[in-house]
C-alpha cells in the first residue's frame, strides 16, 4: 500500500481507502462489519469514509463500534464523514451553521468518538450562503471535532469561491473534494476540477471507482442477477442505464483490454482511477470478503497500465455516450 498527501495537506491517506458497507436498505452486521475493516487495515487501508445519512446515522453507528471492538489506536487510522441530509425537519437538512453544528455533534455521538480527521458537507447547499458555511465549518475545526473540511459533488467555481471567502476572512478553507470518478465518469474530475488542483492544491477522496457496478462485469451481455443493484426496485434507472447498447459495447471494448492483460475489468478499472496523480485515495466497498481480495490485488495492476495500454482504454471508450470524453 502506498500513501498519498490528501492534496496539499500534510495528512496521508491510503491510495485506496473503505467506505461504509451499511447501504440504505440497512443491511447492518457488525460481525461482518468487523471482518471486513479488519481485511481492509490488514492490506494498509487507514481511512474509513462515512456520512450522517447512510441508513439514518446507523452507518456511523456501527462503523463506531466495530472501531471501538477492533481496538485500533486512534492515531493511526483517519475517520471522515459528510453533512447534509441529516432528518427530515427544516433545520436537519442543508449547510447552515445550526445544522453543521449539531450534524458533526450526532456524527460524533454516532461514532462514539471525540473527533473526525475529515468532515464534507455533502452537497452544495444553494439556500445558505457559502460564508455561513465556511464559518461553520471553522468553528467545528475550532472546537478541535474535525481537523480538515472540504465538499462533495460541489462545482468548481462554489469551492473557488469558498476558498476565496476563507481566504478574506483569514479562515481555513476547503483541503478535500469527494467527487465520482471512474472510465465512465471523468469530464467534471478532470476538466472542471483541474482549476482546483492548479489553484488550490485540493485533494480529492473519489468515489464509485467501478461506476455503480457497472465496471465490474456482472451486467455484462445485458444480464442483470438476482438481488444485485441494477434488479432492485428504485434502480430501475441503472438498468436502463446499463442496457444501452453503446454503453455496453464499451464495457466489452473495457474487459477484452483487462483480458489481454491477464487481470479482471474492476482490477483494470481500479488501477486506472490511481494512476490519475490528482486522486488522493479511491474509496473501495465490499460486502463479503472476496470483494476485497479482489479490489486490492488493483495495486499490482497499477505498473501494467503503460501510454500505450492508457491509449487503448481511451480508444476503447470513443463512442461512450456520456461525459467520458477528454480533450
Amino acid at each position: 500500500m502506498n500513501y498519498r498527501h490528501l492534496g496539499k495537506s500534510g495528512l496521508k491517506v491510503s491510495e485506496l481507502s473503505f467506505g461504509s458497507w451499511v447501504t440504505y436498505h440497512n443491511q447492518v452486521d457488525i460481525e461482518n462489519a468487523k471482518q471486513l475493516m479488519a481485511a481492509a487495515w490488514d492490506r494498509g487501508v487507514n481511512f474509513f469514509d462515512n456520512a450522517e445519512a447512510y441508513a439514518s446515522g446507523e452507518s456511523e453507528k456501527i462503523m463506531g463500534q466495530a472501531l471501538r471492538e477492533l481496538g485500533w489506536p486512534r492515531e493511526q487510522y483517519v475517520l471522515s464523514t459528510k453533512i447534509f441530509w441529516g432528518g427530515k425537519t427544516p433545520n436537519e437538512l442543508g449547510l447552515s451553521f445550526k445544522h453543521i453544528v449539531e450534524g458533526v455533534d450526532r456524527s460524533l455521538r454516532n461514532f462514539g468518538l471525540d473527533y473526525v480527521d475529515l468532515v464534507f458537507a455533502h452537497r452544495p447547499d444553494p439556500e445558505t450562503p457559502i460564508e455561513e458555511t465556511v464559518r461553520a465549518f471553522n468553528h467545528v475545526i475550532n472546537q478541535g471535532k474535525a481537523f480538515y473540511w472540504g465538499t462533495s459533488e460541489w462545482p468548481a467555481e462554489a469551492i473557488l469561491k469558498a476558498a476565496k471567502i476563507a481566504k478574506k476572512h483569514h479562515l481555513i478553507g476547503p483541503s478535500m473534494e469527494q467527487p465520482e470518478y471512474n472510465l465512465l465518469h471523468r469530464t467534471r474530475f478532470e476538466q472542471e476540477y483541474d482549476v482546483l488542483y492548479r489553484k488550490l492544491g485540493l485533494g480529492t477522496t473519489t468515489w464509485s471507482p467501478l461506476k455503480s457496478g457497472m465496471l465490474t462485469g456482472k451486467y455484462r451481455g445485458g444480464n442483470f442477477p438476482e438481488g444485485s443493484r441494477a434488479s432492485l426496485p428504485g434502480y430501475e434507472w441503472l438498468k436502463e442505464m446499463f442496457s444501452d447498447p453503446k454503453r455496453m459495447q464499451a464495457v466489452e471494448n473495457l474487459a477484452q483490454i483487462a483480458d489481454d492483460l491477464g487481470v479482471s475489468l474492476p482490477q483494470m478499472s481500479l488501477a486506472w482511477v490511481l494512476k490519475n496523480p490528482n486522486v488522493s485515495t479511491v474509496i473501495t466497498g465490499a460486502s463479503k470478503l472476496s470483494q476485497i481480495e479482489e479490489n486490492f490485488k488493483a495495486l499490482d495492476v497499477v505498473p501494467m497500465l503503460t501510454d500505450e495500454v492508457m491509449q487503448r482504454i481511451d480508444t476503447a471508450l470513443a463512442d461512450y455516450p456520456d461525459d467520458v470524453k477528454v480533450n
